[in-house]
């Protein structure tokens, strides 16, 4: 039995309008943002940074593919790693769908990480990306761009999300930059994000806030809670009652030519 209010549908249309006032306000509030962010100053780039990438060295510029504005996602993926984070992971799950929007928008999209290019290449495969992604593991960017920390600590703490923060004891964190190339071919950063900032990106958390139970992250309050990489989910998130699952079970030994 639910203990959450239940009322008439006329109660029901009076409360959702209250709500709906607010969501208008969220949205006009987020497209003030956008123009602001839009308007913020740009800082021109000097360094000629290089990555590694599946047909050899590749330059920032080479990484606009033709296009005047590239989105570099800063992946955590360090030069030990075997897999990339699972929370970088469901934020790249998002990619290639807008990818084939934003790209015929004047947008390249790429991926970074300090990883070598072969663990990089072999965990796209595996998760079934098409994106660019390169590696910046002979690169400066990185530290530059404040989501790398080996060369930049001191005194127990780093910079990370315009600030000096505690030190998150990992080499690498996840964010967002963005950089504009104009005609004579001079680039330009216009924008970074990072922490909780690159939820806007994530249309699952969008979907989630839309039904009864949210986010479900109610133990350590992050998606490390409920999420994991899509290739690990045990079933597909319908409950199984203990009579149905010992049936699944018999029926998938039988045709695997086992035994009761």
């Amino acid at each position: 039995m639910t203990t959450h209010a239940v009322v008439s549908a006329e109660q029901w249309i009076e409360a959702r309008r209250a709500l709906l006032a607010e969501e208008k306000a969220l949205t006009r509030e987020r497209d003030r943002l956008a123009r602001k962010r839009q308007e913020l100053p740009w800082v021109q780039i000097k360094k000629e940074y290089v990555f590694q990438g599946n047909a050899g060295p590749v330059t920032l510029s080479d990484l606009f593919d033709g296009r005047s504005q590239l989105i570099v996602y800063h992946f955590m993926f360090g030069p030990d790693w075997n897999e990339g984070c699972p929370g970088c992971s469901l934020l790249c799950d998002h990619v290639d769908g807008a990818r084939q929007h934003i790209e015929h928008n004047n947008v390249s999209f790429v991926a970074v990480s300090r990883g070598p290019l072969a663990k990089l290449d072999a965990y796209r495969r595996r998760m079934g990306w098409k994106f660019c992604w390169v590696s910046s593991v002979d690169s400066d960017f990185n530290f530059d761009y404040h989501v790398s920390f080996a060369k930049d600590r001191r005194e127990g703490d780093v910079f990370y999300n315009f600030t000096q923060c505690p030190d998150p004891k990992i080499d690498d964190l996840p964010g967002v930059s963005v950089f504009y190339k104009d005609d004579d071919g001079s680039i330009y950063h216009t924008y970074s994000t990072y922490a909780r900032g690159g939820e806007v990106f994530l249309g699952v958390y969008d979907w989630l806030d839309v039904v009864p139970n949210g986010r479900n992250e109610r133990n350590n309050g992050s998606l490390n809670d409920w999420m994991k990489r899509h290739d690990r989910y045990e079933t597909d998130g319908r409950a199984q009652t203990q009579a149905n699952a010992a049936a699944t079970n018999a029926a998938l030994k039988l045709l695997a030519g086992g035994r009761e």
